[in-house]
């Protein structure tokens, strides 16, 4: 097949919607497909076309930017012909500029795939109001256009204000994760593997980074951004740290430079340094390095606030070694701990119930519980797994 894949912000740009349309792109490619991602140039220095892990990448120049967002005043002149080319096209949301897409796509009689990653929250300021109006109004637009609707899951779904219309053409696929698949006859053929991460990593990246061994490490990964709640997490710490004076936060991932984010980073910046070494951020790390980073945490943290967030890839590579979670009660993002009973889930917005949360999954910790690995629950989120259950869905559109 030749598929089609838009996303407003592709490689080497890091965030969960990013990771996701390339990892599916990666799993499409090795299933022998020819996949060309139309993404946006956002920034400078990158190429206009770039061929990556045998995945073309087309960049549409940025006219100016709208929040987090762009708008590309070429798209529909550059997408024209890929479309055309294309036996489906798959749009993730939310993306500006999708109804273009999502026109041309039913203008060719193209079999139009959504992925539909979260709803979007607009900020204070009215600027960022109007811009969310506008991606929301338009992405309905593409919503009605297409197909089929994938999302992470119905929970999520079925609670958005938005997805919650379009139900009857929405299904659940796992978001793709990337790590070490072994067979295991215990669970299913791709079920994760025990020993992906080594003690010997896991303690050659703590020293890397000056973590202790005794060290409790309560983990935060990804980029810094409004959504995430790190300020509740802050909060919380004192009486964490009451408990378990030995305990400190360790974030991996972007702490710097996220588009749309700055006021945001300086504020938690500002809050975290009367913790001193309590609280570190390794910055960017490769994706084995990240996985290294899940095995070393006694706990992840996923104290995200609104419906921006829907998943959490993070949580999944957290599951893979092991790693309890504490999470916020939020469609979607609770889903992981609830399915597999590892962890605690936490009202939003309470830096007190987070707090004792980390505290009870700590102590269990602390009293010798081992840790698990829920294989059954794991073996579908595989790349390989979530490219198969797309590449049905495309042949059954095309078929139709």
């Amino acid at each position: 097949m030749k598929i089609l894949i838009s996303s407003t912000y592709f490689e080497p740009y890091k965030s969960g919607l990013s990771i996701y349309a390339l990892r599916l792109a990666r799993g499409l490619v090795e299933r022998g497909h020819e996949v060309v991602v139309l993404s946006s140039l956002y920034q400078d220095g990158l190429a206009r076309e770039a061929l990556m892990d045998g995945i073309r990448i087309v960049r549409v120049p940025v006219g100016w930017r709208l929040s987090k967002g762009v708008i590309m005043p070429s798209l529909r002149r550059v997408a024209e012909p890929w479309v055309r080319w294309a036996d489906v096209v798959n749009l993730h949301l939310p993306q500006f500029e999708s109804f273009v897409l999502s026109a041309l796509a039913k203008r060719m009689g193209k079999p139009l795939v959504v992925t539909y990653h979260c709803d979007i929250v607009a900020g204070a300021s009215l600027f960022e109001k109007l811009a969310v109006w506008g991606t929301s109004l338009l992405g309905r637009l593409s919503l009605r256009r297409a197909d089929l609707i994938v999302q992470n899951t119905l929970d999520y779904a079925s609670s958005s204000p938005v997805l919650s219309h379009y139900l009857s053409k929405t299904i659940e696929i796992p978001t793709p994760v990337n790590v070490s698949l072994v067979a295991d006859d215990a669970a299913s053929d791709d079920a994760i593997s025990d020993d992906a991460v080594s003690n010997d990593a896991v303690a050659s990246f703590k020293a890397r980074f000056g973590i202790a061994s005794d060290n409790i490490v309560l983990g935060l990964a990804g980029r810094v951004a409004r959504e995430k709640g790190y300020e509740y997490l802050l909060e919380a710490l004192p009486l964490v740290l009451e408990a378990f004076p030995n305990a400190r936060v360790v974030h991996a991932g972007a702490w710097k430079g996220v588009i749309g984010e700055e006021a945001y980073q300086a504020r938690i910046t500002e809050m975290a340094s009367g913790f001193g070494e309590k609280w570190m951020s390794t910055g960017y790390v490769s994706d084995e390095d990240f996985l290294t980073f899940f095995a070393a945490c006694d706990l992840l943290v996923f104290s995200s606030l609104n419906s921006t967030e829907s998943f959490g890839i993070v949580q999944i590579e957290a599951l893979s070694q092991g790693t309890p979670i504490v999470a916020s009660d939020l469609p979607g993002v609770r889903q992981p701990v609830l399915r597999t009973g590892m962890g605690r889930i936490v009202p939003i917005r309470d830096s007190n119930a987070l707090a004792s949360a980390i505290i009870d999954v700590l102590s269990a910790r602390a009293d010798g519980a081992r840790r698990e690995i829920p294989h059954d629950y794991l073996a579908g989120f595989s790349q390989e797994q979530v490219a198969l259950r797309y590449e049905k869905e495309f042949e059954r559109l095309i078929d139709d």
